[in-house]
């Protein structure tokens, strides 16, 4: 019988919570720059993204569109998504420690990296829009950058990204008990996923530069959440509910799937790790 452990979970929110707590508060501890750093990383690999992407490599982003813009929309959702992937990757290994001496539903660790990251989202988020509203009203680049109606289903795009990187971090992390080589591989892995994401270019512009290899991208769940994304902030490129159903479909599978193996590895974890 498959147990999905909700009730439970839900008995251990305030456990959850706490966990969220140590997470933001310790994650730049001992820091000089601290907090600052959820601002630096974004814009800073936005600048080196418009650089090479846009003004050397020629990569257009749309009329009316400015390129760090259109780039800080990417990196601002695809960091929500792989920071919940790595995140949760290494949750048996990282927490052997805890898991061996008291007992919990596993489950809430995992989690509270969702919860977290999300915190770190919502500034990213507001940087964003920052810009984006220094770009409409201090300068003429972007006339074409308007909010669609469909940001209103932003919110569930959102939960969508974490989902998705809740599953497949716990995937990975049931599979890493027994095969440490995947913990090397995330990292590389995770960057990899990023070329494959529409990330730094639009989907349109890949399907037209190299069409016979359109569809290792196409069917990328994180290339349709990163186009509905910017769809709905900057009203770049189309938006179908055929797509953002895909999306929520893909993101709700992996998360279950992840949740069964999760649960079935953390009876029997201890005795490989």
């Amino acid at each position: 019988m498959i147990d999905l452990n909700f009730k439970e979970i839900w008995r251990y929110r305030d456990l959850l919570f706490l966990f969220v707590k140590r997470d933001v508060i310790t994650q730049y501890k001992q820091t000089v720059l601290g907090p600052l750093w959820y601002f630096i990383q974004p814009l800073f690999t936005s600048v080196i993204f418009t650089l090479i992407f846009n003004n050397l490599a020629a990569i257009p982003t749309g009329d009316g569109i400015p390129s760090f813009l259109f780039n800080l929309a990417g990196i601002t959702s695809w960091n929500y998504f792989s920071s919940c992937l790595t995140g949760t990757s290494n949750t048996f290994t990282a927490n052997r420690g805890i898991f061996g001496k008291v007992y919990f539903p596993r489950v809430i660790t995992p989690l509270s990296v969702v919860v977290s990251n999300l915190i770190k989202f919502g500034i990213q988020l507001l940087v964003f829009t920052c810009f984006y509203l220094y770009f409409v009203f201090f300068t003429d680049k972007a006339e074409n950058a308007v909010p669609q109606l469909a940001i209103v289903l932003l919110p569930v795009l959102i939960m969508f990204m974490g989902l998705f990187g809740l599953g497949f971090g716990m995937i990975i992390s049931s599979l890493t008990t027994k095969y440490r080589d995947l913990t090397f591989l995330v990292g590389f892995g995770v960057q990899l996923l990023m070329y494959a994401s529409a990330v730094m270019y639009p989907l349109s512009y890949f399907k037209e530069k190299v069409p016979e290899y359109a569809w290792l991208v196409e069917y990328n769940p994180m290339t349709t959440i990163i186009e509905l994304f910017r769809y709905m902030t900057l009203g770049i490129g189309d938006f179908s509910m055929s797509n953002f159903m895909y999306a929520g479909l893909i993101s709700i599978t992996f998360f279950l799937i992840g949740l069964i193996i999760f649960n079935k590895t953390e009876k029997s974890f201890i005795d490989t790790v």
